[in-house]
């Protein structure tokens, strides 16, 4: 089993967590540099994480997440855990066009740029939710949308991309879960 990514992806990190144990060896691409070609031989819509196993190229981290819970024989996620994973991943995807576009040259704190104000919006508005969903004990087990939270949250402070005013409890839980198994090992900042 192969896992092509980047250390400091969010996405890859979060599979390389639920891949714990498992043997599997990690191709570390710098993906928006020497490594393009790479990336665009494994997977033609030139995003990480992509994992092959069995002659299988699987692309997309929720994708292979559900492969990989279930050849681990992991219950399908409810309905509640697939809402979840869709606020978490829509804040991501924003934070990463906001990340991107800041390192292309362009002000994304500009006021009045509808594109931009509508990402910080969407990163906000989840983010409120899933702290709120934290409060109620919604991620008190360490199941993949725990893991998936984690990771935003943690990228989301390495990156310095949002202010946790009001949504504290976010960086209570990345904190109550630094020191487990696979996630100091997958810390981006060890990159």
């Amino acid at each position: 089993m192969k896992l092509i990514g980047s250390t400091t992806s969010p996405y890859v990190r979060r599979i390389r967590i639920l891949l714990d144990e498992e043997r599997y060896e990690f191709v570390n691409l710098d993906i928006y540099g020497a490594d393009r070609d790479e990336l665009r031989s494994n997977n033609p819509a030139l995003k990480i994480p992509v994992l092959i196993t069995d002659g299988q190229e699987i692309f997309d981290s929720r994708i292979i997440a559900r492969y990989l819970s279930s050849k681990q024989g992991r219950d399908p996620l409810t309905w509640d855990q697939q809402n979840q994973m869709t606020l978490i991943d829509g804040a991501n995807d924003s934070a990463v066009t906001l990340l991107l576009a800041k390192r292309s040259g362009l002000d994304v704190d500009a006021p009045g740029i509808l594109f931009f104000d509508l990402q910080r919006e969407r990163i906000m508005t989840t983010l409120r939710t899933l702290s709120a969903q934290v409060e109620e004990g919604q991620f008190e087990e360490w199941n993949y949308p725990a893991m998936c939270l984690y990771c935003l949250v943690d990228w989301l402070d390495f990156r310095d991309l949002v202010d946790f005013s009001g949504i504290e409890s976010l960086i209570a839980f990345r904190d109550s879960h630094k020191t487990l198994p696979w996630v100091a090992e997958t810390d981006p900042r060890q990159s």
